[in-house]
């Protein structure tokens, strides 16, 4: 388990628009272009192998991001033919970008600052007030207005945190939607955060609308 004293002033981070990783989740990533195959091999090199993966925003010049982002250690990786990776990412913490680090890299590479995420180098969250009945129910209706399905005794058998942070990580919203859901300071709010986008998607609106 990592330690806030172990983990490093400066990181590789990977702007992907309406990818977020959430603390103890998994994200799986297909590596191809020249600079982050760069990065992943830099990583490999390093004791935490972490990579920051961190929401670019939208409509704004020079390629702007984000300023919480979560960083995650490459757990599995495996090289393709024709030189392509497909990896793992382990979620261990987010972050806040404190500046952009200018020089020879072909990727980006920024100074950041752990504090105020300690609670996600603990154990799992747990989330007394959490009726999975109802909210099963809920997920059914958006799955079947969407055309989606899913193992179902797969996300009966999960625990509360793992449940919410891949349904956060996987579902499709926007990219604001999905930076709330990254921010969300802990896993209640998440849910509840979760469970509005939910019910607004069903209704043909957008979590934007509420913020108005």
């Amino acid at each position: 388990m990592f330690q806030s004293a172990s983990l490093p002033d400066t990181i590789s981070v990977f702007p992907l628009p309406g990818a977020v990783l959430l603390p103890r989740a998994r994200l799986p990533l297909h590596i191809f272009e020249p600079r982050y195959l760069q990065m992943l091999e830099d990583a490999l090199k390093t004791p935490q192998r972490l990579i920051g993966m961190v929401q670019p925003c939208p409509g704004e010049e020079g390629e702007a991001l984000h300023a919480i982002g979560c960083a995650g250690r490459v757990t599995q990786f495996s090289e393709t033919e024709d030189g392509r990776y497909l990896i793992t990412l382990s979620g261990i913490s987010r972050f806040r970008i404190l500046g952009e680090i200018s020089g020879f890299s072909p990727y980006r590479r920024c100074e950041v600052s752990w504090s105020g995420f300690e609670r996600d180098l603990g154990r799992s969250e747990a989330d007394e007030g959490f009726d999975r009945v109802r909210f099963l129910a809920l997920l059914g209706r958006f799955f079947e207005a969407r055309g989606l399905s899913t193992d179902w005794g797969s996300l009966q058998d999960a625990d509360d945190e793992l449940l919410i942070n891949s349904l956060s990580m996987l579902l499709e919203f926007e990219l604001e939607d999905k930076q709330a859901l990254l921010e969300a300071p802990c896993l209640v709010t998440r849910r509840e955060t979760l469970v509005t986008l939910i019910e607004f998607a069903l209704r043909g609106g957008s979590y934007e609308e509420i913020l108005q």
